[in-house]
C-alpha cells in the first residue's frame, strides 16, 4: 500500500506514516503546527503523487533560498567548508572519505546551508521539533516514549521490530537447560538481558545503596607496555589491553556453581562551587572500588571505569549520519584556535576488520550498532553471536573454573548461543527506536535557553544538526534531517571526568560527545536524572559544571550566568 513519499522536505524523501503531521510543539500529547512550519505533509493515501511531489520541490526551494538568505554567516562555518570537499583531518592516514559520495554538489550545498548553525532565536526553526526527521515519534509522552518504533517504517518490517524487542526483552538463562534456546547465560554476567540495562530503552544509573548496579558496570584495562602494543593502538588493531584475570570488564554475577568476579563499591565526597551570582551548588566526585575479588588481586597496572547503559533511541540516525560530516569538524591540534580539538575515533568493524569511524559507546569504540550490540552480548550477558563467537564470554585462562562451565550452543540452532538471526533481529530493533519530538520547542523561554545554548558555545561540539545519507540500508534512514545535537568527536573533559583509562584513540582524558536528544525525558522514561558517563550528576546543572578542559570555557560562561539564564539554558535542553 503506498504511503507518502514527504519527509522532512526541506531535503528528505522516503515513506511516512498517516499520524505525522506538521509540527512544532508537543504538550501533553496535543501538536500545534505554526504557520511556517512547511510541509510535514499528513498522509492521504488518495493523494495525487505527482503533485505531492511538485509541492515538495516547491518548499525545498523556498527553505533552501530562506536558508542561505538568513543564514549567511556563522562562528562554525569552516567546518560546513569541508561538506563541499575540504581536507578532513585524520582521513588521509586512515582512508575514510573527505567528502560525500551519495550526493550532486547541489545538494551538497543544500545539506551545508539547512545544517548551519542559526542566528535566529525569534522562533523555532522548521522541522526542529522533529528530531530525528521523518522517523520521529510523535506518540504521547510516557515512561515508554523511547521504545517506539521508527515513524516511516514500512508496515511489513515491523514484525523485525517487535521480534527484536522480544529478543531485547529475553532472559537468558545458564546452561544446561531445557529451555535450549535461551541457555547460554554467563558464565560471568552483569545482566541477564539487554533490558535489565537499558530500562525502558532508556539511561542506566548508579546503584545508589541498592545491592547490584545492574545497569552500571566497570571497564577493566591496562594501557600498552610495550612498543608492539603501541603500534597495535594506533594502527586501530585492538582497543586496549584486559586485566589478566578479570578481562576488560568485572562481571558481579555468576551463574550456579560458580562465584562471581566481585562487587563495586562507590564512594562520593561532596563538593561546593560557587556560581557568578553568589549561588551555592554541590557536586559529588565519586570513588571507585572492587570487594569480593574471587579469582585474586587486579593487576597493579589495571585502571577501572564506570559506565551507565546510556539511552538506545536514534541509533540507526547516527550510523547513518556520513563519516565525512563528522571528520569535517575534527581538529586534533586546534588548528583554528578556538580551544576546541576534537579527535575522531578510529576503529575496526568487527566483521570486516576494516577501518571505521567510531561512534558508539562512551568513548566512541565501536563502529556500528550491530558491533555495539555483539559487545554487550559478550561482555554484559555472556552470549556469543557470529561477531563475537566465544561462548564464554569475558572468561579469562585464569578462570579455569569459568572456562570448565557448560556453553549455550545448540547446534541445530547455530555455532553460536545468539545466532545470526538473533544478532540482526536485536540490531533491526536497536537501529530502529525513534527518537521522540521535541516538546514547547516554540516556547518563548525555550527559545531564550536556545540562544544562550548557542552563545555560551555548546554547539562547538553538542552540534545541533545532520542530513543522513541517501544511500542508506535501510530506507527509514535515508536523508534525513536530524538534531542529536553531537558531533561524535572525541574531546578532552579535563581532570574532573579523567578515568585514566585509554580506549583505542581516546585517552583517559577523552569522551565521546553524546548526543543530547531525548534527554529532558531521562527521569520520565528512566525514573531518574542522573548523568554523564558514570551518573555522578544529579541534574543537567550538575552535568555542565563537571565539564572541563576543551569545555572549560563553556562551562565557565554557564556559570557566570545570572539565575534566570541557566533555567532557560536548563528549559531548553529538557525541550530535547
Amino acid at each position: 500500500m503506498p504511503l507518502i513519499t514527504s519527509l522532512i522536505p526541506v531535503l528528505v524523501t522516503g515513506t511516512q506514516p498517516w499520524r505525522v503531521r506538521p509540527v512544532n510543539d508537543l504538550v501533553k500529547g496535543e501538536f500545534s503546527a505554526p504557520e511556517d512550519s512547511g510541509a510535514l505533509d499528513s498522509c492521504d493515501e488518495h493523494r495525487n503523487v505527482s503533485t505531492e511531489r511538485e509541492a515538495r520541490v516547491s518548499t525545498v526551494e523556498r527553505a533552501a533560498r530562506k536558508s542561505r538568505l538568513l543564514l549567511r554567516i556563522s562562528l562554525h562555518i569552516a567546518a560546513f567548508a569541508a561538506l563541499a570537499g575540504a581536507p578532513v583531518v585524520l582521513a588521509a592516514d586512515f582512508d575514510l572519505p573527505a567528502k560525500r559520495t551519495d550526493l550532486s554538489d547541489a545538494d551538497l550545498q543544500r545539506v551545508a546551508d539547512v545544517t548551519r548553525p542559526t542566528r535566529d532565536f525569534s522562533k523555532a526553526e522548521q522541522y526542529e521539533a522533529m528530531q530525528g526527521g521523518g522517523a520521529t515519534s510523535i506518540d504521547p509522552v510516557t515512561e515508554d516514549s523511547f521504545s517506539h518504533i521508527s515513524a516511516n517504517i514500512p508496515f511489513e518490517e515491523e514484525q523485525n521490530f517487535k521480534l527484536g524487542n522480544a529478543l531485547f526483552r529475553k532472559l537468558w538463562v545458564s546452561s544446561p537447560s531445557s529451555t535450549q534456546a535461551s541457555d547460554g547465560l554467563g558464565p560471568l554476567f552483569n545482566a541477564r538481558s539487554c533490558m535489565s540495562c537499558h530500562v525502558n530503552d532508556g539511561r542506566g544509573k548508579p546503584p545508589e545503596g541498592g545491592p547490584s548496579a545492574v545497569s552500571m558496570f566497570l571497564r577493566l584495562s591496562h594501557a600498552a607496555r610495550t612498543p608492539e602494543e603501541e603500534k597495535a593502538i594506533a594502527g586501530a588493531d585492538i582497543l586496549n589491553f584486559p586485566d589478566p584475570v578479570y578481562g576488560h570488564q568485572l562481571q558481579d554475577l555468576a551463574v550456579p556453581g560458580l562465584a562471581a568476579e566481585g562487587r563495586m563499591t562507590i564512594r562520593y565526597d561532596e563538593e561546593t562551587v560557587t556560581l557568578g551570582d553568589g549561588e551555592i551548588m554541590s557536586l559529588r566526585r565519586p570513588h571507585y572500588a572492587v570487594t569480593n575479588l574471587a579469582y585474586g588481586p587486579l593487576d597493579v597496572s589495571t585502571t577501572i571505569s564506570a559506565r551507565v547503559a546510556p539511552a538506545m533511541i536514534g541509533l540507526g540516525l547516527i550510523e547513518a549520519i556520513p563519516e565525512a560530516d563528522i571528520l569535517a569538524r575534527a581538529d586534533p591540534d586546534d588548528a583554528d584556535g578556538d580551544g576546541i580539538s576534537g579527535k575522531a575515533a578510529i576503529v575496526r568493524d568487527h566483521r570486516s576488520g576494516e577501518i571505521a569511524l567510531g561512534r558508539f559507546g562512551w568513548k566512541a569504540q565501536n563502529a556500528t550498532v550491530r558491533d555495539q550490540n555483539a559487545d554487550a552480548f559478550a561482555n554484559d550477558i555472556g552470549i556469543s553471536t557470529p561477531d563475537r563467537p566465544d561462548a564464554h564470554g569475558d572468561c579469562t585462562e585464569a578462570e579455569e573454573k569459568c572456562l570448565e562451565m557448560p556453553s549455550g550452543v545448540q547446534t541445530r540452532l547455530g555455532a553460536e548461543e545468539a545466532p545470526g538471526p538473533i544478532l540482526d533481529l536485536v540490531t533491526f530493533y536497536s537501529e530502529n527506536l525513534a527518537v521522540p519530538a521535541r516538546r514547547k520547542a516554540s516556547f518563548p523561554e525555550t527559545l531564550r535557553g536556545k540562544r544562550i545554548f548557542y552563545e555560551t558555545g555548546c554547539i562547538s561540539c553538542h552540534v545541533p544538526k545532520f542530513v543522513t545519507r541517501r544511500d542508506t540500508a535501510n530506507k527509514a534512514q535515508s536523508f534525513q534531517l536530524i538534531w542529536p545535537y553531537s558531533d561524535f568527536l572525541l574531546h578532552d573533559m579535563g581532570d574532573g571526568l579523567a578515568d585514566g583509562q585509554q580506549v583505542g584513540l581516546a585517552s583517559g582524558r577523552e569522551w565521546r560527545t553524546p548526543p543530547l536528544w531525548g534527554i529532558g525525558l531521562t527521569r520520565t522514561v528512566s525514573g531518574h536524572s542522573f548523568f554523564l558517563h558514570d551518573g555522578r550528576a544529579r541534574d543537567l546543572n550538575e552535568a555542565i559544571l563537571w565539564h572541563g578542559g576543551e569545555a572549560e570555557k563553556a562551562r565557565n560562561a554557564f556559570s557566570s550566568l545570572s539565575k534566570d539564564d541557566r533555567a532557560a539554558l536548563i528549559t531548553f535542553l529538557e525541550s530535547l
